[in-house]
């Protein structure tokens, strides 16, 4: 993927051994830096891997996101160095104490400890007619947690989604699961671009999707 095909604000930085993905903030998990450069690393990250094998996520400078599954705020952190308003969903306390740690040197960052099954729960405190919905949650049910979440998207919004074959059915073929997936997640939205997204995720598929 060429420079012109990243999201603005998005680049590949020579860290020393030739182009990476990065983007300009402060550290947040031991990554290289380079001055402002801030490396981003897709073996950690499931959005990183979705932009690095050239999907077009939608993602964009300024953009207002929803980021479900927000963990310790690694690929979050990078996602609020670019983006507008950012709204970090966690369900897990640990985690969400280092989310209020990353957001304390970006302002624009919200960590929500929620869980992402419940969005009524959320749905006071997060804006409507978002740009990006970023979803990497761990549970059985990706694509009703996806569909419940719809609501916060604009109509021209994008849906991009980490599916985990093996937080679905560890003992099923990653395919299949993946195909079941897309079956429930097309009653909520149109998909325009799928991508498995080995060699940095094993049995996980990237989806990029828009609401019906």
């Amino acid at each position: 993927m060429s420079e012109h095909d990243l999201p603005a604000g998005i680049a590949r930085h020579d860290f020393g051994d030739g182009p990476a993905l990065a983007t300009r903030g402060s550290p947040v998990y031991g990554e290289p830096t380079d001055g402002e450069w801030r490396r981003w690393d897709p073996h950690r990250s499931k959005l990183g891997a979705t932009l690095a094998k050239g999907l077009d996520t939608g993602l964009d400078a300024g953009d207002s996101v929803l980021y479900l599954g927000a963990a310790n705020g690694t690929t979050v952190s990078h996602v609020a160095d670019v983006a507008g308003p950012t709204y970090a969903v966690e369900f897990a306390p640990r985690s969400a104490r280092d989310l209020l740690d990353v957001a304390e040197n970006r302002p624009n960052l919200f960590p929500l400890l929620k869980d992402a099954r419940k969005p009524e729960t959320y749905a006071h405190v997060v804006e409507g007619d978002l740009d990006v919905l970023v979803q990497d949650v761990a549970t059985r049910g990706q694509a009703r947690v996806a569909a419940e979440n719809a609501r916060f998207l604009a109509p021209d919004g994008r849906l991009v989604l980490s599916i985990k074959a093996r937080s679905e059915d560890v003992t099923a073929d990653p395919e299949d699961v993946f195909a079941d997936a897309l079956a429930d997640l097309r009653e909520t939205y149109e998909v325009v671009a799928r991508e498995r997204l080995e060699p940095y995720h094993d049995d996980h598929l990237a989806v990029v999707a828009t609401p019906r």
